[in-house]
């Protein structure tokens, strides 16, 4: 079948729109009509060589849709049910599922931008193009594997479930699943965007005392107001480390997240990390990225350093309960999402993220 998606070619060059061939899906793959795809700094990263990734490739893997058609052998989603896609499809047979930590499946990384069988279903004539996540949902329709689809109980908006793919998981999973954050404690987050957003609605969910937003833009400090930080630090202003010990009584917070993704921000997360607490790194820094860490004063102030991916989230139990959260209220993506593009405003899209629009973005497809 014929479905238009946004192809990057090469490193440093807009993401060309134009019409592909989408090959039909074969045994436990589901063919996906995607509804909406969100706008993430994580493609950015392929697009700008800041991370390695085999070209021609459809980019994309925060998304949602509805389920057009089933492969053979394909059991838990039917054809008109709402799914969001997870870029992390994991097995369930390999020592990370087994002992629960789909969200780092080994399965997962040893077939990169392929499908579980080592082959792709996208092309253009006889060139193949690959599929970022397993995803690929810069695409009018994608074909996944069937464990990267997860049907949602009541169906929500698109915009709103395609976040459910990335974002929310990767921030509010980092302080629920991860960090385990507990009610009382100063927590400061380093990085107020789509993601960082998250991590402070985590924290306010557990009833954190302080929640302290930490960023460049001043913009996007008073917008972190709206999803639960209580305090904001402009780290433009003046040492944002000494900021945050001022505002936690001189100790430093229980719980910092570095969500930026640089080596730099990593240090200066730790560094406000208050004694017996813990750093967890959420952003990706650039391949080769190392951060300078006081060795001493990690064991002399009993600190932790963690990293988290995906927000230790198991996509098929915890995409469905941030679902209703969202339907409860507890959630607020309708906050989160401000700007709506068609698939062939994608490289304006692009743009906006990258003049520092506070709010996430999401193609939205018809």
């Amino acid at each position: 079948m014929k479905t238009k998606a946004a192809v990057l070619y090469e490193v440093g060059q807009p993401l060309v729109v134009e019409e592909v061939e989408l090959d039909e899906p074969k045994e436990s793959e589901v063919l996906v009509k995607v509804g909406a795809a969100g706008i993430c700094r994580s493609d950015r990263h392929f697009m700008h060589g800041d991370a390695p990734i085999a070209l021609p490739v459809v980019l994309g893997h925060e998304g949602a849709g509805t389920v057009e058609k089933v492969g053979p052998g394909v059991t838990s989603v039917r054809p008109g049910q709402q799914v969001i896609l997870s870029f992390v499809p994991a097995c369930g047979r390999c020592k990370s599922c087994i002992e629960g930590h789909g969200n780092i499946c080994d399965s997962h990384g040893a077939t990169g931008p392929f499908m579980y069988d080592g082959t792709r279903r996208l092309h253009k004539g006889d060139q193949y193009i690959h599929h970022m996540g397993k995803v690929a949902c810069f695409s009018e329709y994608s074909v996944v594997p069937e464990a990267g689809c997860v049907p949602t109980i009541t169906p929500i908006p698109m915009d709103k479930a395609a976040m459910i793919g990335c974002c929310v998981p990767t921030g509010v999973g980092a302080v629920i699943f991860s960090a385990d954050v507990q009610p009382g404690s100063t927590v400061a987050v380093v990085g107020c965007g789509g993601v960082g957003l998250n991590v402070i609605m985590g924290a306010a969910l557990v009833n954190a005392s302080k929640i302290i937003a930490v960023d460049i833009r001043e913009s996007q400090l008073e917008f972190a107001m709206k999803f639960g930080a209580t305090h904001s630090v402009n780290a433009a202003d003046r040492d944002p480390v000494e900021q945050v010990k001022e505002l936690t009584d001189g100790r430093g917070a229980d719980y910092t997240f570095e969500v930026f993704g640089s080596a730099e921000t990593v240090k200066t997360a730790y560094d406000m990390t208050g004694k017996s607490g813990t750093m967890t790194v959420v952003g990706i820094a650039p391949i080769g990225a190392e951060a300078a860490i006081n060795a001493v004063d990690i064991v002399r102030n009993e600190k932790t350093i963690r990293g988290t991916y995906y927000g230790s989230a198991r996509s098929q139990t915890d995409m469905p309960k941030l679902a209703d959260m969202y339907l409860s209220g507890k959630l607020k993506l309708d906050d989160l999402v401000v700007r709506h593009y068609t698939l062939d405003q994608i490289n304006e899209a692009y743009g906006d993220m990258d003049k520092g629009e506070i709010g996430r973005g999401a193609i939205v497809y018809s």
